[in-house]
């Protein structure tokens, strides 16, 4: 299961990137996001993030971990519980106005039980992924005033 956002905003690609490349703002444009905190390393490949959700009124934490990170282009973390693996990419592309295209593509894939009842869960990650767009409409516009 997958969502995937196409974001665009007048804000410049350095602005983007530095800001969506600090995983702690999640809690600011997330509306799933209940916290998250980074626990070890600098924010380059490597680093680990302790992430508190909210879906379907359940709170639940996974650890992501940053696999790629290539500045002004591209980031990927992997986010791990018992339960569900997310990968989450997402990838920046400056466009002709100066502004900054960001595509965020979430991959779940479901572990034990919760693989059972994952195709019903489509509608919720929709709607998460309709919510998490207009979160990041009003946080990356606001880098560009």
């Amino acid at each position: 299961m997958h969502i995937e956002r196409t974001v665009t905003t007048a804000a410049p690609l350095e602005a983007v990137f530095g800001y969506l490349a600090d995983f702690t703002t999640t809690t600011e444009w997330d509306p799933g996001t209940v916290r998250t905190s980074r626990v070890a390393g600098d924010g380059g490949v490597g680093t680990r993030y302790h992430n508190r959700s909210r879906f379907l009124g359940r709170e639940t934490e996974l650890t992501y971990v940053v696999e790629q990170l290539v500045p002004g282009s591209v980031i990927h973390l992997r986010g791990e519980n018992r339960t569900v693996v997310a990968d989450d990419t997402m990838t920046f592309v400056r466009t002709p106005t100066g502004g900054t295209r960001v595509t965020y593509r979430a991959a779940f894939s479901f572990k034990g039980p919760a693989r059972l009842v994952a195709p019903l869960l489509s509608p919720a990650f929709r709607r998460l992924g309709d919510e998490a767009e207009r979160g990041l409409y009003q946080c990356l516009d606001r880098l560009a005033a």
